[in-house]
């Protein structure tokens, strides 16, 4: 399976959000009550996924040379931050509050499915993200079809 849609869901007083009914069943199928979860290298925005692509990533990073500088850099960076949030009873995550800082989340999140992964937004943020995108994608296929 793999993550798809997007989703608004209210973020409390103490950073619970509730995952999508969806994006649980993903990880579900993988064995797991939890997600991966890790603040963006790309913008203000937290990136989600199960335990497939951890796997894939603790792969690349291993077969990597031990003793290569950017190899012990990319751990570093991609390992040193991922937590792995567990579910509670009704679905919900408590994100860290360096995660709510980091993706400027204020009482909602946008989760939006990409696949093998998901991203977490300030639903507002992410509106913007979207529109541009879509605008970038209409360019492109104007461009194509010239």
């Amino acid at each position: 399976m793999i993550f798809l849609g997007s989703h608004v869901n209210g973020v409390d007083a103490k950073a619970r959000v509730s995952v999508p009914a969806e994006f649980r069943s993903v990880v579900r199928q993988e064995g797991l009550e939890s997600i991966y979860c890790h603040p963006s290298f790309d913008g203000p925005f937290l990136v989600g996924w199960g335990e497939a692509l951890m796997s894939r990533l603790k792969d690349s990073v291993e077969t990597a040379d031990p003793l290569d500088p950017e190899r012990n850099e990319l751990a570093r960076a991609v390992f040193g931050d991922i937590r792995q949030l567990s579910f509670d009873a009704n679905g919900r995550i408590t994100l860290p509050s360096a995660f709510v800082a980091h993706a400027e989340l204020d009482g909602q999140a946008a989760f939006v499915g990409l696949g093998d992964r998901f991203e977490i937004w300030k639903p507002e943020a992410y509106a913007e993200r979207r529109d541009a995108a879509r605008a970038a994608v209409r360019e492109k296929r104007a461009r194509g079809a010239g």
